[in-house]
């Protein structure tokens, strides 16, 4: 067995001494540009799943090196953030410390795994040359208008003291603390991120997403097309509602209302509420208030709500009034807060009226209204409609849409669920947003030449009681002097969200050191796009979307000079962990031993039971990479990481099938034992290697990795069997292999050659050797497979028919053959009766 641990500190330590993978901005070259997700540093370091992203690009990247390539394969930290914040006040450290040490821990596990990062072009986005080009970008924002200050409903946890993002509150809870969220009233940072919806959804075309990325986008954002219609009231107020379904306005029999809704307030003022009738509204407010707008919006969530009596909505199409309910399910900040129910085509609103005991209507034949709202009605035909009737759906679309525009109460409209991006955190340890608010000036940005705008020296990093920044009780920093007319100002006190500093870090890669520009116009014009971004399905959504964002913010500013970030993307899936099963009693509680440990449960094989799901601390089922690498090493890692399967599918961890990557490379090793002369393929290994350097070339760019190391296995047991491999065989199965396992095969390569096998070219392949000489054919009878035959590759149809025929002569005796079917080079079924 050889020494991997000295091998590998060897090459790690020679690989850093000389920049082997630093490159430079010669244009000359052709780029490739492959990027990963920059990790945020924990201070947990690693577990085995963060490495499967990081291993996979690195062999792209490697191999892209090989065929000469200038390739640009960068790493850097996302370390601003709540976590370092909490550990910093729990610790009494500064925030910035913490970063610090948790970075030297990371990037000592990533240089371990053998990465080939170019590290001179490391970036940290709490660097104040870093983030002074995140608060340059916000200031173009604002100065575009596209940045705005506004108040409104946020999700507030009680504890964090801090705005959530809906995905962030589970069950009205904090997804990171468990305590209880309200919803709270507070100024906030925007940015119109939907002024740009629709080039965010065109512009997917233009790009190689998987589908199921680009869907996940196309969801978020959410484009349908309808109409907006005025209804008036009673109460001399006219609501609004955006519906995609105006055909259905004479099944309308109610409407529903945000609880948030100005009528709301009006209706509670007016004193046409009795007070049970007045206390009923503004308990159900309060009560929606503590709900996360995911929440809300559950379908199999009961349906609740109050009617605001006294005031009658009136339905435009018949002049009918119809009643008003507030209920949580619609939402303020969707559409207009209001909206035209129609039970008999709308499964919340068919529940809704069920519970209310509203009247139902069709208006679109096809369906039993009397059990189920019927909304499969695309092909349906308009009833109980008026002049709509005996339409179809689409026609008495475009119908109803010119009457309403006609009659002067309703016209087309194209919505998005898409919101603008709430910027604003109550917190520390981010980026000073680089505005001041002046009594006469109003909002006004700093001068340019004032960036970065530092943070300051804070005794407490907490918020305040009153879920202010802790910037805010600092006079030293608040008070200063507008930037327009010189008098008294204030300076904005909220920091940037996290999203902030990974908007746009993939161009800081471009030219990290530049003090001018954010980066180099030549730079950007020959590294972006992005050509290869690869990340956890997690982050195709809000991140992707908000890096798109920016950058198109960027090209049409004349910043960058394409209008997509990244040419492709692809994500991995997780590698899952597994998690012990424990023994409970007929009540339900764990059942313990003497030291009040959990039991474990016992399969009927004796075996302990488990579970499979994501590695978590709280579940005690995390791998450290650390330990592996200890005891199998890096190149080992990395192979099974690889191995484990599908990569873009979730995998298990089980440590006891490692054993078959160390195996593997102890074989590789052990090929010296074979050693002897020979500058070309052998006649019997030549078709062996023109055919898994193209599996191997193919499956990298592919992503399956899994089969191209099954053929590089395979490979090595062809050459075993031939009993010997020359020093031209050895060196190119190494080359082949070093993407995967860098370490061993730089020290095999440099123990073979005396060279380094980064300065190697990638091994090419002849199409002439990857043909097979002979095919295997599946012989069937009536489908039934009977048995299988090794032909000639380019064998005929008759002389196939021939062979198969003898082949299963007893199946077929007596028999009449109906029909033969052919598959070249892969089965003959014989019909017969």
């Amino acid at each position: 067995m050889y020494d991997f641990k000295a091998i590998e500190q060897k090459w790690q330590k020679y690989w850093v001494e000389n920049n082997t993978f630093h490159c430079e901005n010669d244009f000359t070259k052709p780029k490739f540009y492959a990027l990963v997700e920059f990790p945020y540093p924990s201070g947990q370091g690693l577990h085995v799943g963060h490495p499967r992203s990081y291993t996979a690009m690195d062999i792209v990247a490697r191999k892209r090196r090989l065929q000469g390539y200038n390739v640009l394969f960068p790493m850097g930290w996302d370390a601003f953030g709540l976590p370092t914040e909490n550990f910093a006040i729990q610790h009494h450290i500064h925030p910035a410390i913490v970063t610090e040490n948790n970075i030297k821990r990371f990037k000592s596990q990533l240089q371990s795994i053998g990465l080939s990062f170019d590290w001179q072009r490391e970036v940290d986005t709490t660097d104040p040359e870093y983030f002074k080009w995140t608060q340059w970008i916000f200031l173009k924002l604002f100065e575009k208008g596209l940045a705005y200050k506004k108040e409104m409903a946020v999700n507030w946890c009680t504890n964090c003291k801090v705005v959530l993002a809906n995905e962030e509150v589970i069950d009205g809870e904090c997804e990171r603390c468990h305590s209880e969220v309200i919803r709270k009233v507070k100024s906030q940072w925007m940015l119109k991120i939907t002024a740009y919806a629709q080039r965010l959804l065109d512009d997917l075309e233009t790009v190689d997403y998987p589908e199921r990325v680009k869907l996940g986008q196309i969801n978020w954002i959410g484009r349908s097309t309808g109409a907006e219609v005025d209804f008036k009231t009673t109460a001399d107020y006219t609501l609004r509602v955006y519906t995609t379904r105006p055909d259905t306005l004479f099944g309308a029999t109610y409407m529903v209302i945000s609880p948030e809704h100005p009528l709301v307030q009006r209706i509670v003022e007016s004193g046409t509420l009795s007070e049970e009738d007045k206390k009923a509204v503004l308990d159900y407010v309060v009560k929606s208030a503590k709900e996360s707008d995911f929440d809300r919006t559950e379908m199999n969530k009961d349906k609740t709500g109050v009617q605001l009596k006294g005031v009658m909505a009136i339905n435009p199409v018949n002049n009918k009034e119809i009643p008003i309910f507030i209920s949580d399910y619609v939402l303020m900040s969707y559409g207009t807060g209001a909206i035209m129910a129609v039970p008999a085509h709308d499964t919340r609103d068919y529940e809704f009226a069920k519970v209310f005991n509203l009247p139902i209507i069709e208006v679109v034949s096809g369906g039993d209204i009397e059990k189920e709202a019927f909304t499969d009605c695309a092909t349906g035909v308009m009833v109980n409609s008026d002049f709509l009737t005996g339409l179809s759906v689409e026609e008495a679309k475009v119908k109803i849409a010119d009457w309403l525009t006609e009659k002067g109460v309703g016209e087309r409209k194209v919505n998005f669920k898409l919101r603008d991006w709430i910027f604003s955190r109550q917190r520390y340890w981010g980026e000073p947003i680089p505005i001041v608010y002046c009594e006469d000036c109003g909002y006004v940005a700093l001068p340019e030449s004032e960036l970065p705008l530092r943070l300051p020296e804070v005794e407490s990093y907490e918020p305040t009681t009153t879920g202010e920044s802790p910037l805010s009780t600092l006079d030293s920093f608040i008070n200063c002097k507008c930037p327009k007319c010189g008098k008294d100002a204030k300076r904005e006190t909220d920091t940037m969200p996290q999203w902030a500093g990974s908007s746009w870090y993939f161009l800081r890669y471009a030219d990290p050191y530049n003090t001018e520009k954010l980066a180099s116009d030549e730079a950007l014009k020959y590294w972006t796009p992005v050509d290869w971004y690869n990340g956890g399905m997690e982050h195709t959504t809000l991140h992707l979307l908000y890096s798109r964002f920016w950058h198109k913010f960027l090209y049409d500013i004349g910043v960058v000079p394409t209008s997509e970030p990244y040419a492709k993307r692809t994500s991995q899936g997780m590698i899952l962990g597994k998690t012990g099963v424990c023994t409970k009693s007929a009540n339900g509680e764990y059942i313990l031993d003497e030291k009040g440990e959990k039991i474990p449960e016992i399969d009927k094989n004796g075996e302990q039971k488990f579970i499979i799901e994501k590695m978590s601390k709280s579940r005690g089922n995390v791998i450290n990479p650390d330990d592996v690498i200890n005891e199998y090493g890096a190149d080992v890692l990395r192979l099974y990481e690889m191995f484990i399967g599908d990569f873009e599918k979730s995998a298990p961890w089980d440590t006891k099938n490692i054993i078959g990557c160390r195996r593997f490379t102890e074989r590789v090793e052990n090929l010296k034992t074979i050693l002897k002369e020979g500058d070309s393929y052998s006649e019997k290994l030549i078709k062996n290697f023109h055919k898994t350097a193209k599996k191997v070339t193919e499956d990298i760019e592919n992503i399956k990795f899994n089969t191209a190391i099954a053929a590089l296995m395979t490979l090595l047991n062809d050459i075993y069997e031939t009993g010997e491999v020359n020093k031209k065989e050895f060196a190119d199965f190494l080359i082949l292999l070093n993407p995967f396992a860098p370490h061993i095969t730089a020290e095999l390569f440099f123990d073979l050659t005396g060279e380094y096998i980064h300065n190697q070219k990638w091994v090419e392949f002849e199409e002439r050797y990857c043909i097979d000489d002979t095919v295997e054919m599946v012989v069937q009878v009536n489908g039934k497979i009977k048995t299988r035959l090794t032909v000639a590759a380019d064998i005929s149809k008759d002389e196939v028919l021939d062979l198969a025929k003898n082949a299963v002569e007893k199946d077929i005796v007596g028999k009449t053959i109906i029909k033969n079917i052919v598959v070249p080079k892969k089965l003959v079924n014989f019909v017969v009766k």
